[in-house]
C-alpha cells in the first residue's frame, strides 16, 4: 500500500511538466513564424523600394536628355590657332563701321560726338551691382583705364539720373547698354571695343597723348568717389526761404543730394 501511495504521488507532480513542454513548443512556434513573416515583408518592401529607385533614375535620365545640350566635341589645335590670330588681328578688319584715325585711333562711323570732352575720356557707367554683366563689364572698362594711369572722367548714372538722360540724349536711344566710352568726344563703344583695343594694343596708342598721373593718387577732396555732399544743402536738398518761411529744394544738388568733387572733377 505504501508504494502505490508514492506512485499516486509522483503522477501527479509530472502532468504540469507536460503542459510547460507544450506550451513552450507553441510559443516558440510562433515565434518561428513571426519572424519569418517580418523577414518577407521585409525583403519584399526593399525590393520594391529598389524597383522604384530605378524607375526614378531612368525618368531623370530622359529628363536630362531633353533638356541638356549634347557635349562639344574638343576643337581641333590648328583651329584654336587660327581663332587666336583672327582675335589678334588689327581693327582695320572689324568691317566698315570702324575707321582709324592719325589723330587718336578710331572711331565709330556714327559721327557720335559729346560736346565740351574734345580734351578727356569720357565714360558712362554704374557702380550699382543689380545686373552682375553690367557691373563686371563697367569695372573691367574702369581697371583698363586705371592701369594706363589717366585721368578719365567717370560719370556714374546711378550716383546722378542726369548722367542717364545726358547719354540717352547722345547716343539718340531711350534703351542704353553700360559702359560707355567717349575719347576726346568721339564715341568708341562699350566693354567689349575697349577689351578688343587693349588685347590688340591699339588702346595704348590712342592714349598715348594723354598725361599720366602719379601711382596710387587718390583725390582728397572725395577719395575717389567723385562726389561730396553738397555744400548749400548738406545733403539734405532742402532750403529754408527765410522770406517766405518755407522749405525749398536746393538747386545745386543732385537727387541724392552730392555735388560732383570740384577738386578732380572739375
Amino acid at each position: 500500500m505504501a508504494e502505490v501511495e508514492k506512485n499516486q504521488e509522483i503522477i501527479p507532480n509530472s502532468k504540469p511538466a507536460t503542459k510547460n513542454t507544450t506550451s513552450s513548443s507553441i510559443f516558440n512556434r510562433s515565434v518561428t513564424i513571426h519572424s519569418a513573416s517580418l523577414a518577407n515583408s521585409y525583403l519584399q518592401s526593399t525590393s520594391r523600394f529598389y524597383n522604384s529607385f530605378e524607375s526614378m533614375k531612368g525618368k531623370v535620365k530622359k529628363l536630362r536628355s531633353l533638356f541638356e545640350s549634347p557635349k562639344p566635341q574638343k576643337p581641333n589645335p590648328d583651329e584654336l590657332q587660327i581663332q587666336a590670330t583672327h582675335k589678334l588681328q588689327s581693327f582695320k578688319s572689324m568691317g566698315p563701321e570702324y575707321n582709324r584715325f592719325p589723330s587718336f585711333g578710331f572711331i565709330n562711323n556714327s559721327k557720335i560726338r559729346l560736346p565740351g570732352t574734345e580734351d578727356r575720356i569720357v565714360v558712362y557707367l554704374t557702380s550699382l551691382r543689380g545686373v552682375r554683366r553690367t557691373y563686371e563689364d563697367c569695372y573691367a572698362v574702369r581697371m583698363i583705364f586705371r592701369g594706363f594711369r589717366v585721368w578719365i572722367d567717370e560719370r556714374d548714372v546711378s550716383m546722378d539720373s542726369a548722367y542717364k538722360k545726358e547719354l540717352q540724349s547722345v547716343l539718340g536711344e531711350k534703351n542704353v547698354s553700360l559702359p560707355q566710352v567717349f575719347i576726346r568726344g568721339d564715341h568708341v563703344g562699350g566693354a567689349e571695343v575697349i577689351k578688343q583695343m587693349f588685347e590688340t594694343g591699339e588702346l595704348v596708342r590712342v592714349l598715348d597723348r594723354f598725361p599720366r598721373q602719379q601711382p596710387g593718387f587718390v583725390c582728397e577732396g572725395c577719395g575717389g568717389a567723385r562726389f561730396v555732399p553738397c555744400g548749400n544743402c548738406s545733403g539734405s536738398r532742402k532750403l529754408f526761404d527765410e522770406d517766405e518761411g518755407v522749405l525749398k529744394r536746393c538747386l545745386e544738388c543732385n537727387e541724392n543730394g552730392l555735388i560732383r568733387c570740384p577738386d578732380c572733377c572739375s
